[in-house]
């Protein structure tokens, strides 16, 4: 037999793995790799991206678009509006509840909260009346036992006032007389400046409003007293049966306690237990059930302990 050299190395192996391809597969795997091949090389040194030959078509997302509602288009808040009918206004909003959402969550453009004729108003001491020198109209007297001049308030209140002190009185807590109603700017400054002389500064601006930042002089507030044969003063209220009972029932007529201890960081002033802010029923009964101690919660205003000047 002829002589064969030995073998040095085992026979090279397929580069393909597995097992064999079919032979269509095959071939059309070499005409793409030769289509590939044959394409115009890129200039930089990098590897071109593969060029997709189908794209998967993703079905567009349809979202709904909702429009916030805008209560301030509604003919009937335009028309309460223009006519001055708060109560016909939180109505159109569709309550108490509904009103305060709108204007928290600035969706009420028609709503000002410092237009001193509304109900919604609010004045404190980073807010003060515009215009300072204000003058509320429809000013009534009030219809109860009065303690000081200041006997007078809007009309609207002192029907308020006179029904809840009939209500206290027929619930059998006694009667409620009033100290103070409406005061003028000019009588806020004589009032303001007193407790400023006998108080100082400090201790004025706890417990007295500069002028210009009284409630008082919208005449939706007012300052009540518990009275038996006598009336008492302002200090002597807390503590009343008529006090404990207007401050589980004012809500029912329309009426908060401005000046909680708990609302003092907020308000800057003073717990004052006698000191009623008129607001209407809708809102008071809003304040009331969402548990508010002060119309800044209320209304998602910033505190203002202070003065700005």
């Amino acid at each position: 037999m002829p002589f064969l050299p030995h073998a040095q190395h085992a026979a090279p192996r397929s580069p393909i793995r597995g097992p064999a391809l079919p032979i269509g597969v095959a071939v059309t795997a070499i005409g793409v790799l030769l289509s590939i091949g044959s394409g115009p090389v890129p200039s930089s040194g990098a590897d071109p991206m593969p060029v997709p030959v189908a794209v998967m078509q993703v079905p567009p997302v349809k979202v709904a678009a909702t429009t916030a509602a805008d209560p301030c288009a509604e003919p009937s808040v335009q028309q309460a509006i223009a006519n001055g009918d708060d109560a016909g206004t939180i109505a159109g909003f569709g309550g108490g509840v509904a009103f305060r959402d709108a204007v928290v969550a600035g969706n009420a453009p028609c709503i000002s909260l410092t237009d001193p004729a509304r109900l919604w108003v609010v004045v404190n001491k980073s807010l003060p009346l515009n215009p300072p020198e204000y003058e509320p109209a429809n000013l009534a007297s009030i219809p109860l036992q009065l303690t000081t001049p200041s006997g007078r308030v809007r009309s609207d209140v002192a029907d308020a006032v006179g029904q809840m002190a009939d209500a206290a009185a027929a619930a059998g807590v006694g009667r409620i007389g009033a100290n103070n109603g409406y005061r003028s700017y000019g009588l806020q400054v004589t009032t303001y400046g007193s407790h400023v002389r006998s108080q100082g500064q400090a201790d004025a601006d706890a417990g007295s409003a500069r002028p210009g930042h009284s409630e008082h002089q919208t005449g939706l507030a007012l300052d009540v007293v518990a009275c038996g044969s006598a009336c008492g003063g302002l200090d002597g209220f807390g503590g009343t049966a008529q006090s404990d009972w207007v401050a589980a029932r004012a809500w029912e007529y329309g009426f908060i306690v401005r000046y909680e201890q708990v609302g003092t960081p907020v308000t800057g002033y003073a717990p004052e237990p006698w000191h009623l802010r008129y607001v209407g029923v809708d809102l008071a009964a809003a304040y009331h059930e969402g548990g508010f101690h002060t119309l800044e919660e209320f209304f998602a205003l910033p505190a203002a302990p202070d003065y700005s000047h």
